[in-house]
């Protein structure tokens, strides 16, 4: 029994387990978690790494560019030091960058200007750039080399930057200012551990796709073998500048709304309404407040959570117009043909641009183009080129809503192969553009689009507008074909007619043989713009003779 109770006594003096544990919790640097889990970021092997550190860096000044309105000239050069080490270097003509904004943008994670404004816009986390300094940083120990001017009445700055990856903060090794000749822009030179191989997921398809869905931009890019490549720009009109919103109401979330609820300067809950959304007057928002059951002069920070609730249910209730659309920057029908002209030679071009929709009080644009035969190939599945705000989307196909709408669509009306659900097959390619004020991507690296309802309609309703009049195409092509073909097989017999004619009705020949030719005439493909309403331009294939008389069956 002694023995027991002193047993019993030691026990109640130690320290309690919890205790020693909670010794090793700590908090977690962004910096850090994302230096284990890299692969999030998209940068999770050689030749993707490379291909991330482009695209961060080229979306970043094109932006800037944008918001500048400059239209932007952006130059790429990859160089290659040895075997898996390379160069990246990525220079601009954009507005520049402050000077002590320089190493918050490059060298700490989640730092931006776009995260909590509601327009279109390349990036959206504050991740992108700073990630690639952080793979450079792990992967070579160097660190990244930045120059940058705002104005040539001021000099240009240059630092030398890493990561504290336990803070996420940046380090500064070198700062300088530095002669330089641009008058504004930005230079940005990363040494990474990379490969590099041509293909269908490169840097090289990336920055072609960039030129077909940017007609407004001139990238000039020195790949590692020293090959230069010049995507000269297809038009000098920038892009219409979004404007900010505010979020849409029914877009909010109970969370979303508690939080607005707390924070805001407004006095009354009426006035809360109508400063913290769009398209809520004063009007609108006592009708909310009345499908609440709460009073409109009710102050902000006195709503509870089941107020809360109930404020939520009477938005439900109360109808409210659509989201304004100036936010976004859809690139255009006339555009988007252009730059598919540009880079891909095809023998039909056609796009079309859906009117805005809307997803959880996000607005967006669905934008397609199609180009069909030329030198694209007949018998591979059609190329799927998929865009976000204007940057191309390489990876993680099968997993984007927009293959999986590209795949429901009965595409056999419209000429193509297809095997069920599947990809057709055909000398085509499928331009998917989104426009959206935020782009519900399934991960952090920006690869693939999530599976709403409401985007996938719209992706569908767009393929089949453009597959209708792809459909028209490819019918009368095949049936002029088979003229050609008819009218082939006449030429070839036509001397052994005119013999026997000649014979029969005792003419000369030659007479006979050339009023033969003037009737052999063979049709020629021609796509023309007849009719253009308010809402969209009407598309209709017009046939010529070659010698334009009024087409007529060939003999």
């Amino acid at each position: 029994m002694p023995n027991q109770q002193a047993k019993s006594e030691l026990r109640e003096k130690e320290t309690p387990i919890a205790y020693e544990l909670a010794k090793k919790q700590k908090e977690i640097s962004v910096a850090e978690f994302f230096t284990k889990n890299r692969h999030l970021l998209g940068f999770d092997n050689k030749r993707k790494a490379l291909l991330m550190a482009v695209k961060e860096a080229v979306d970043n000044s094109l932006d800037a560019s944008e918001e500048a309105r400059i239209l932007p000239e952006v130059s790429i050069e990859i160089i290659e030091m040895s075997e898996f080490k390379y160069k990246v270097v990525i220079e601009d003509n954009g507005p520049g960058i402050v000077k002590k904004q320089i190493p918050n943008i490059f060298a700490k994670l989640l730092y931006g200007s776009k995260f909590h404004t509601l327009r279109q816009a390349r990036g959206q986390q504050g991740i992108g750039i700073s990630a690639a300094v952080l793979y450079a940083q792990l992967t070579t120990g160097r660190n990244a080399k930045i120059t940058s001017r705002v104005s040539k009445k001021e000099p240009a700055y240059y630092y030398e930057l890493g990561i504290d990856t336990q803070n996420n903060k940046p380090v500064i090794a070198k700062e300088e200012t530095v002669e330089w000749a641009k008058e504004h822009g930005t230079k940005v030179e990363l040494d990474l551990e990379a490969e590099y191989i041509k293909g269908n997921q490169s840097v090289d398809e990336y920055l072609k796709q960039t030129a077909v869905i940017n007609p407004h931009v001139t990238i000039i890019y020195t790949n590692p073998k020293s090959e230069q490549v010049i995507y000269a720009r297809a038009t000098d009109k920038l892009p219409d500048e979004p404007k900010e919103i505010k979020p849409h109401p029914y877009g909010v979330e109970l969370g979303m709304l508690m939080d607005k609820l707390r924070w805001t300067e407004s006095r009354t809950l009426q006035s809360f309404l109508t400063s913290e959304f769009s398209r809520v007057g004063p009007g609108t928002a006592k009708e909310i407040c009345e499908h609440a059951a709460i009073l409109p002069n009710t102050k902000p920070s006195q709503v509870s959570r089941d107020m809360a609730e109930k404020l939520l249910q009477g938005i439900q209730k109360t109808k409210i117009i659509a989201p304004p659309t100036d936010c976004l920057s859809p690139i255009g029908e006339e555009l988007l043909e252009k730059g598919l002209r540009k880079e891909i030679k095809a023998e039909f071009y056609i796009a079309t641009s859906r009117t805005p929709s809307v997803y959880r009080g996000n607005p967006f644009v669905i934008e397609i183009g199609c180009a069909y035969g030329g030198e694209i190939p007949k018998e591979e599945k059609a190329n799927i080129l998929r865009f976000a705000n204007r940057v191309p989307l390489l990876y993680q196909e099968g997993a984007c809503s927009m293959t999986k709408s590209i795949m429901e669509t009965n595409w056999k009306p419209y000429g193509l192969q297809q095997s069920g659900d599947s990809i057709p097959i055909g000398p085509v390619v499928i331009v998917v553009h989104m426009s959206s004020v935020w782009v519900p991507f399934t991960s952090e690296s920006k690869e693939a689009i999530a599976h709403y309802a409401e985007i996938i309609k719209e992706i569908k309703l767009a393929l089949q507008e453009c597959g209708r009049l792809l459909g028209t195409y490819v019918r009368k092509k095949y049936r002029i074909t088979e003229q050609i073909e008819r009218a082939n097989m006449f030429e070839k017999y036509i001397p052994e007619i005119a013999d026997s004619l000649s014979v029969l009705a005792k003419e000369n020949k030659e007479k006979i043989l050339q009023g033969l030719q003037k009737m052999l005439v063979k049709p020629e493909i021609k796509k023309e713009i007849v009719e253009e309403d308010s809402d969209d331009k009407l598309y209709r294939m017009e046939f010529k003779k070659e010698n334009e008389e009024v087409e007529k069956e060939t003999v």
